[in-house]
């Protein structure tokens, strides 16, 4: 696979994190693999987590292909850039053809980046976990990387305007690869998935250098500001049907 787009890609994102002297503190990054194929299974905090969390990959030398909805594919501006870097697009209505095209991406040994909560969390805990991750790795015979963001949501999430201040501390956390075989049930795969990652979010929050009582981006189990996760999720439900309405 040629990448003519995915290295200038990089090389701004670096120098952009220069300029807001973001303070990255990665760790784990060796769990990534040099070789082969495999899942990097990401929460969702925000709107720049694909750029952040494809960064905890290069140390290892790799580039992440994030599975993405299609309309980044389609705009004028960010279209030409999915497409370069070899994304794959995902059609919610019709999801087989980017899960056989993710299948064949594994098996080439690439990286796949992939969001199970499937939309960003406005409770900036864990939602629920689709099973398509653990799917893709077993019938693939990959294994499963688990990866933390934090910090990301104060940058660009739902519900608040964009702050990219300066001096931003972002926490990127992998774990070790979890192997998933063709065998194993989907819902017990997924859910250990989802239970090493809330141990690994839940890590990442309580080293992170900032704890502010009441702060609207931290969780509201770690006194925080943000809703609480059935709060989110009546937030969620009242999005999608304003969505729906506008459909009609």
């Amino acid at each position: 696979m040629r990448d003519l787009v995915y290295p200038p890609v990089i090389g701004f994102a670096k120098t952009a994190f220069k300029v807001l002297d973001l303070k990255i503190r990665m760790t784990g990054t060796e769990n990534v693999p040099r070789t082969g194929g495999a899942v990097i299974a990401l929460n969702h905090i925000s709107y720049v987590d694909f750029i952040l969390g494809g960064f905890g990959a290069v140390p290892s030398k790799r580039l992440v292909r994030f599975m993405a909805k299609d309309v980044l594919f389609r705009n004028r501006y960010s279209g030409p850039l999915m497409r370069g870097m070899h994304h794959i697009p995902v059609d919610r209505s019709a999801g087989t053809a980017s899960y056989r095209e993710a299948i064949r991406y594994l098996n080439d040994g690439e990286i796949v980046g992939v969001f199970p909560e499937a939309t960003i969390s406005r409770s900036f805990e864990l939602k629920e976990f689709k099973s398509g991750t653990v799917r893709m790795a077993a019938e693939a015979g990959v294994p499963v990387v688990p990866l933390i963001l934090w910090g990301t949501q104060r940058m660009l999430t739902k519900d608040h305007p964009r702050d990219f201040s300066r001096h931003r501390a972002i926490a990127i956390t992998v774990g070790e690869p979890i192997a998933v075989g063709t065998d194993d049930d989907p819902a017990e795969a997924t859910a250990h998935l989802r239970t090493t990652m809330a141990g690994m979010l839940d890590r990442t929050i309580r080293d992170y250098p900032e704890q502010p009582a009441g702060a609207w981006w931290l969780p509201a189990s770690y006194g925080g500001g943000a809703p609480a996760p059935e709060e989110a999720e009546r937030l969620d439900q009242e999005e999608l049907a304003r969505r729906a309405a506008r459909r009609k």
